[in-house]
Parts: C-alpha cells; structure tokens; sequence
C-alpha cells in the first residue's frame, strides 16, 4: 500500500508518539474544536473532559504507526471504527477536516522534528485510512437504507411513554412517527440521538435495551450528574417529544448461533451496563440456551430491571442469576455482598469454559472481569465486550 520510504518515516516516528502522542491529540481536539465547532457534536463532552478521548486517539495513532508495514494485524479493530462512525453519522465531507487538524498538531507539537518529509508521509497514511474508512461507512448506510424498516440520515421517533427502572435509570419507548416498520438490530447493539440542547447539537449513543422485534426501540438512560444529555432527557424529554435519531448500529453484538445457540452464556454487568445485556437476555432466554445473568450493583436502589429479571428467571429454567451489592441497604436482598470477585465468577462458569461471557460496566469492574475471565480459563475471544479508551487499559492492573 505504501512506499518504503513512506513506512521507514511513518515507523521512525513510533518513539516520539509514545512520549509525546496525547499532547499531540490534546492538541488535535482543542485546534480542531476551536476551527471547526461543526463537527463538536460528533463527540462526547465529558470523554473530553476526561482525557479519555484524547488518549484512545493516541493509542489508535500509534498503533497506526507501529503496524504501517503490516496493517493486516489491525484488521480486528476496524469494524468497531466503522460502526460508530455509521452510528454517529460521520460523512466524507469530515476527513478532510480531521486530516488537515491533525496534520498541523504534528507539526505544531513536534515543532522542527515534524521534517515535511514526515508530514508528507503521515498524510499519505491518513488519506489511505480515510478512503477505507469512507468506503467501509458507505456500505453500512446503503445495507441500513436498504433493509425492510430501514433509513440513512436521522429519522423522527415520538417517545411514547418513559418507565423509570431505578433510582437513576429511566426508560424511553420510542415509536416512528412517520408510522413505518422498524430497522431490526441485533441485541447489543445502539441507538444514536441527535439534539439540540442549549443551541448546540450533541449526539450520544444509547444501547437498545429490549428485544427486536417490538413496535418501538427502548433505550434505558442513567442520569449522571452534570451529564448535559442525560439530565435533558430526564428533565424535559416526555411523551409525545420528538427526537431525531439514527440507525442501529455497534460490533457488540449477541452471537445468537454460538455453538448452535447452546454454547453456555454468562452475561456481567455493572450499573448502567446491564441496558444491552437487557435486550440479549430478552433474545436468549426463550431459546433455552444456558444463560447465567450477573449484575453488581451498589444497592438494590439503583439495580434496574431486577422485576423484569426475575419473572425471566421464573419463566425460563435455563436462566439463573447473581445479584452482587457492595452497599446493601438493610432491605436488600442480594445474593452476594461486596464485589464480583473471581471466585464469585468462577462458580458461573461450566467446569470446562466453553462459554461465552458478554460484559459491560464501569472501567474497573470491567477490568476486573476481563482479567478473572482470563485467569480462570475462558478464551480470550470467548471475552466480549464493548469498551471506551486504549484497550491496554481494559487489561491493566
């Protein structure tokens, strides 16, 4: 794909990304932001805040670079890429912007280090992921356009009633308002919203929380503390709001014919977390496949789902459940109190770890099932999940 000489200044630049690659996207961001605020909505306020953002970026470029001459290896990486993309609605029209910002954070952090001969390479390599991208997302938006139910670009839903779940998590029920059939999706998969809260457009990603199939798409919603969307939507959005939303979309997916659907599963979750393993356990359970459902919450107060849980539990008798409580108040009834730990895991496995285990919550408890997951002998593709930020960070201790 490239030159030799392109690959010899893309790799000699590997050791300067290490030490100074998240100044370079920190400063990615800020130049982009600050030139070009019609693309801000294609990204997640707080992520920004945190830095998180900035340091995924960081570790995607310089992977990049570590596997210029071999990008076969990050194959595996693309599809997550492509369906967020297609997911936020990013267009062809947003590469060239992307590439110029980043071209000139190069060369205003690295100073005379960035040679032209270095930025001519990086922007060969850039334009060359850019044409894939392009092309990648293109295929996505005509297969949504084409399907039964299906559309490009946003599409107007009527939230039809909101159900709260706990303390914290309302759910919305949302049902097209031009009266069409829906997209179908596959459990695990994501809703993007696109608003306008305080004169700006925002756009976030919210997991389908049902099962397909129903005349509606339900999202479940947190409210976090100074979240701009999520307190909207608990504050202002009601029935009969209108809301702009695009096509389901995600690579988080419930892999329904795993070992013919009898493959054992275990699905983990924390807090807000449990939304997708809703809709996949809502799929799975009437099929009759081994299905261990495990969700650690601090207390029963803002444990969601836990009726609509049980009553499946009741109903299925393939389906059993571990609830976990770190601060049980004197009412709850857990079944286990502190965290989920790895001899907590261990129990919810078959003794020969053919299983697959879906798992999605907060950071550290995400890393804490990833890595028990692992020790205890599950295979590492057998390890699913859907995680924000450098995936080293999924396994660090």
């Amino acid at each position: 794909m490239f030159t030799p000489k392109t690959i010899s200044l893309i790799q000699a630049t590997v050791p300067v990304l290490q030490q100074h690659g998240e100044a370079i996207t920190t400063h990615f961001y800020q130049l982009m932001f600050r030139e070009h605020p019609e693309v801000k909505a294609f990204f997640n306020e707080a992520h920004q805040a945190s830095g998180t953002q900035a340091r995924a970026l960081a570790g995607a470029v310089l992977a990049y670079a570590a596997h210029i001459d071999r990008l076969d290896e990050l194959a595996g990486a693309l599809p997550r890429i492509i369906q967020k993309h297609a997911a936020l609605g990013v267009l062809p029209e947003h590469y060239p912007i992307v590439g110029a910002c980043l071209l000139r954070a190069i060369r205003e952090v690295l100073g005379e280090a960035a040679t032209d001969e270095i930025i001519a390479a990086w922007g060969e390599a850039y334009q060359a992921l850019a044409d894939l991208l392009i092309a990648a997302e293109e295929e996505v938006y005509a297969a949504n356009a084409a399907r039964t139910g299906g559309w490009r670009g946003t599409r107007d839903f009527r939230i039809a009633r909101r159900q709260p779940e706990s303390d914290l998590i309302t759910s919305f029920y949302l049902e097209p308002v031009d009266g069409r059939p829906l997209l179908d999706f596959v459990p695990g998969q994501y809703l993007t919203l696109v608003l306008h809260i305080e004169g700006e457009e925002v756009r976030r990603n919210y997991s389908l929380s049902d099962a397909p199939g129903k005349p509606w798409y339900r999202i479940s919603v947190k409210r976090e503390d100074g979240g701009l969307v999520s307190s909207w939507l608990h504050g202002q959005a009601q029935p009969g709001t209108v809301l702009r939303v695009q096509a389901p979309c995600g690579e988080f997916r419930l892999d329904a014919a795993a070992n013919d659907g009898q493959r054992p599963l275990v699905l983990a979750t924390g807090g807000v977390g449990i939304t997708p393993a809703m809709s996949m356990l809502e799929a799975a359970a009437p099929t009759g496949r081994p299905i261990r459902f495990i969700h650690a919450a601090r207390h029963g107060g803002v444990h969601a789902f836990r009726a609509r849980v049980d009553a499946l539990a009741r109903q299925h008798g393939n389906v059993e459940v571990l609830y976990v409580y770190d601060q049980p108040r004197p009412q709850d009834q857990p079944h286990a109190t502190g965290l989920l730990t790895q001899e907590l895991l261990a129990r919810q496995l078959p003794a020969d770890r053919d299983v697959d285990v879906y798992f999605l919550g907060p950071k550290p408890f995400m890393q804490a099932v990833y890595r028990s997951g692992l020790a205890l002998g599950v295979a590492r593709e057998r390890l699913r999940y859907e995680f924000f930020g450098p995936l080293e960070d999924l396994a660090a201790a």
